[in-house]
């Protein structure tokens, strides 16, 4: 057997903890210890403690620590060592005296020196998980410890509150708790298992019905239109649908994999087809106007919409959507090679900051300013060049430490506000004598999707980002080129 952790949880208000080391690992080991128990008993020794972790100590003033070598004597009355010092030699040694003496060691990133690991935990009230990957990949444990922070409610502590009263109030043995507690939640089981039966029936009736109306809709269409007139009508379909399918096709593939992306990559591509601008961005808006339509209305049902962000994004969004259709419109009447020149910068821009983004660490929590003025400039870049909106606006946001969930779903929903807006404002100017570049979009990015999603889960998100990035710096290069 591979894998033989046994989990366990201390009690850490009667056990002593030292820590070797005070560098960066030794701050983020403390840490941990401080977040499940505030004052729970560390000694910290190190050669050298970091100026972050001299913050830590004051704050905590009842962590002891000494700025020196270790010694064979520190090992007195302690119940746990976690060294996290970056010597090899001296964290064997400290093991090897650690456990003649009986005290169990955790060293950082040498699985081989652990007696036991510090996992990724999860706190919810009363509810705590631990969770190890046997000291493989320690990366993947916190990546689920943030997917569990986010999906489990803060309301579950009122939940474990309510069924402990209840199993307090019981008065009969272990068995007779049991079969009451299985009573009172086997009501949601079985709405569970309702719903799971509604939604297959609905989805029955759902393929059931697109039979009927493809086979009505089909046979009424062949009464009026014979197949001599639809090869007629395919043949004056103008060439550029096709090359759209493929832009489209293209461009949720990107989307799908990094989670933007759609409306640079489109802005780029077609530039190179040699299309109008105005036509450009109003097509871009009109066949993202769906997707994020759908996207911002599923976000708002799971409740990861921050209403009053939306607010500060979304009407200063629209109205520099709009601005931005009519500056787009009137320069590329007059000043097509400029604003091609404009336009070709500004995605080039767009890529480099993709680069950026691809780097990034882990970000600190910070206060956001100006969302108003980011909501507006936003829209106006997104409407004048074709895309932008989630670049732009997704990582200003993140890159304040705001919780993923939120950012996405909040401007995602802003986004439809803001592509719609655009939409009108391109159509109100130039009509739909463009129907065919957003047709060809449409129906490229509704066959792309479901290899879009599977493209997704197998693409490393930093990979992804840094090819959509060269791409439009490429494109970006050649629209260059090519005007001068």
């Amino acid at each position: 057997m591979s894998n033989t952790l046994f989990p366990i949880f201390l009690k850490t208000d009667i056990f002593r903890f030292l820590i070797v080391g005070g560098g960066k690992i030794g701050l983020e080991k403390t840490e941990t210890l401080l977040r499940q128990n505030p004052l729970v008993a560390i000694k910290i020794i190190a050669k050298e403690i970091s100026d972050d972790l001299w913050k830590l100590l004051h704050k905590n003033p009842h962590v002891e620590w000494e700025e020196r070598p270790f010694e064979n004597g520190d090992l007195t009355l302690i119940d746990f060592i976690i060294i996290a010092t970056e010597n090899t030699v001296l964290n064997r040694e400290i093991k090897l005296k650690a456990n003649e003496e009986g005290i169990l060691v955790n060293a950082a990133d040498q699985p081989d020196l652990c007696d036991f690991y510090l996992g990724s935990i999860v706190n919810k009230g009363h509810l705590k998980i631990a969770i190890s990957t046997n000291g493989k990949s320690p990366v993947l444990a916190r990546r689920l410890r943030e997917h569990l922070e986010e999906a489990i409610p803060d309301t579950i502590n009122d939940s474990i509150e309510n069924l402990n009263a209840f199993r307090d109030q019981h008065k009969g043995d272990i068995q007779a708790k049991l079969a009451s507690l299985n009573q009172a939640t086997s009501v949601l089981v079985a709405k569970k298992k309702n719903k799971k039966e509604g939604k297959k029936y609905k989805k029955l009736t759902f393929e059931i019905a697109v039979v009927f109306l493809a086979l009505f809709f089909g046979y009424g269409l062949s009464s009026v239109i014979s197949i001599q007139d639809l090869q007629v009508y395919v043949k004056e379909i103008p060439s550029a649908f096709y090359a759209m399918l493929l832009v489209g096709f293209f461009a949720q593939l990107v989307d799908g994999a990094v989670g933007l992306g759609y409306g640079v990559t489109c802005a780029t591509s077609m530039m190179l087809f040699g299309i109008k601008l105005p036509a450009i961005s109003g097509s871009i808006h009109t066949a993202e106007m769906f997707s994020s339509g759908i996207s911002g209305f599923s976000h708002y049902k799971f409740g990861n919409v921050n209403k009053k962000l939306l607010l500060w994004l979304a009407v200063p969004g629209v109205i520099g959507a709009v601005l931005g259709a009519l500056l787009l419109i009137y320069l590329g009447k007059k000043y097509e090679t400029i604003t091609y020149a404009i336009l070709a910068t500004y995605t080039m821009i767009i890529g480099i900051h993709l680069i950026v983004i691809a780097f990034r660490k882990n970000i600190v929590r910070k206060k956001i300013k100006h969302t108003g003025v980011l909501g507006f400039s936003g829209g106006l870049l997104d409407a004048f060049g074709g895309g932008g909106w989630g670049p732009i606006v997704t990582s200003t946001l993140l890159s304040k430490g705001r919780q993923s969930s939120y950012v996405i779903g909040t401007v995602s929903l802003a986004e439809f506000f803001v592509t719609l807006a655009a939409s009108i404002t391109f159509f109100a100017s130039i009509g739909v004598s463009h129907w065919y570049i957003v047709a060809g979009l449409i129906l490229g990015g509704s066959i792309a999707a479901p290899f879009a999603a599977k493209l997704a889960g197998k693409l490393p998100q930093k990979t992804a980002i840094l090819l959509v990035a060269f791409l439009v710096i490429v494109f970006s290069i050649r629209m260059l080129l090519k005007i001068l």
